[in-house]
């Protein structure tokens, strides 16, 4: 049964907008907020006056001085004064997390046009204090010093990963994950939004070497996604708009699922809320993995991909070096995934992420992703998760 089946009414993607990720010093968070909503907005064929709420998806932490920035999407136009809006945090799922405040919003029925909105400034702050607003997300290191920060916790699922499971079919766990690395890189060559754009290789990501050190044995600096600051917005709402620029996107179903916080409660290769994530969402839309033509997912470090790949099913657990290995996650492969390149050449502006996931697989769905376009896709789904693998959201999207 579907979302439409199940609530009597659509939930649709009607518009979006995207800022450039990276370093963007030349920006303020007020100044991407306020881009990103009049671009959504343009999109959607609407006037500011139509929103009857706003969410903005923010995780913070410290990293810049403004912890309120509900209300800065009103800088957009005076006709939002008075409109609801409210700010969702939920770690590096933060942007999730707002979109699918804004669903529910629409499903309860209080609102016919929401606007969500993800923004983060990070590297005005500096690695230090990043480091230590990342590691708040974890419970067993906030507020301790690290100096490899949340690169350390996820090294630590490849270390359990690899003593598991070891090498398949002959894989290495480091060449694999050199092997997602490059790809990403590869994919975020054609993606105008990117923060790194350049084609690295195979042989690069897995080599160590001074242009690519190990950060956190055996997690190499191409096995990280970067820092950045940026934002994007989508318009949500129960039917299309008359002025749009696009087709919309239809929202077919959706998952969200919370892990154990402590690490000393959760099986470290697991991700098992991840994994009840993704059949959430499944169910709701009544399909499965054979159904989609592409995956966004959450790939702030290269094992997490690998390990995302067994959680939603494209293989068994321990095997998910086979995904890459025969290309069937590659641009033409059985199942796409991070054909934007992925956090981790894309970029990863905490709060904006889940918000930016959304942005481009719309774009595919409506044939609009220019040179990242995949031929006819119609079913996508978008995974964004806050932590290792503590909050966990997942989207099912279906072209119109």
């Amino acid at each position: 049964m579907s979302l439409k089946e199940q609530f009597g009414k659509d939930v649709l993607i009607t518009g979006w907008g995207h800022s450039r990720f990276g370093k963007l010093g030349d920006e303020t968070l007020e100044s991407l907020i306020v881009q990103v909503a009049g671009e959504a907005l343009a999109h959607a064929g609407l006037e500011p006056g139509q929103v009857d709420e706003v969410y903005v998806g923010q995780f913070n932490a410290g990293m810049v001085p403004l912890a309120f920035p509900s209300s800065l999407a009103l800088q957009l136009s005076p006709d939002l004064l008075g409109v609801p809006a409210t700010r969702v945090e939920n770690a590096c799922a933060s942007g999730s997390a707002a979109v699918q405040q804004g669903v529910k919003a629409l499903l309860a029925g209080t609102a016919r046009n929401v606007l969500v909105i993800g923004a983060e400034m990070m590297t005005p702050a500096g690695a230090e204090k990043v480091g230590a607003a990342l590691l708040g997300a974890d419970y067993d290191m906030a507020g301790q010093s690290s100096s490899a920060g949340f690169t350390a916790l996820f090294a630590e699922v490849a270390k359990h990963y690899e003593k598991r499971y070891g090498p398949v079919a002959g894989l290495s766990l480091p060449d694999a994950l050199g092997s997602i690395a490059a790809k990403n890189h590869r994919n975020g060559v054609d993606n105008p939004y990117a923060q790194l754009r350049k084609d690295l290789g195979e042989e690069f990501c897995r080599t160590v070497s001074e242009k690519n050190p190990m950060v956190a044995d055996p997690l190499r600096r191409t096995d990280c996604s970067p820092v950045s600051d940026g934002a994007a917005a989508v318009v949500l709402s129960v039917a299309p708009g008359t002025g749009a620029a696009t087709s919309p996107v239809r929202l077919a179903g959706f998952g969200h699922a919370n892990d154990f916080l402590p690490a000393e409660r959760r099986d470290p290769t697991a991700f098992a809320g991840t994994r009840l994530s993704w059949e959430r969402a499944f169910a709701m839309a009544g399909v499965g993995l054979g159904d989609l033509d592409f995956a966004e997912v959450h790939d702030c470090f290269t094992i997490a991909e690998l390990v995302i790949y067994e959680t939603m099913g494209l293989t068994p657990a321990g095997q998910g070096s086979r995904a890459i290995q025969e290309g069937w996650v590659y641009k033409d492969g059985r199942l796409p995934v991070n054909v934007s390149g992925g956090l981790k050449a894309k970029g990863h502006p905490v709060g904006a992420t889940g918000v930016s996931q959304h942005v481009l697989a719309a774009m595919q769905l409506t044939g609009t992703a220019g040179a990242m376009q995949l031929a006819n896709p119609r079913r996508a789904a978008v995974q964004n998760m806050g932590g290792v693998g503590i909050a966990n959201y997942v989207s099912v999207l279906e072209a119109v």
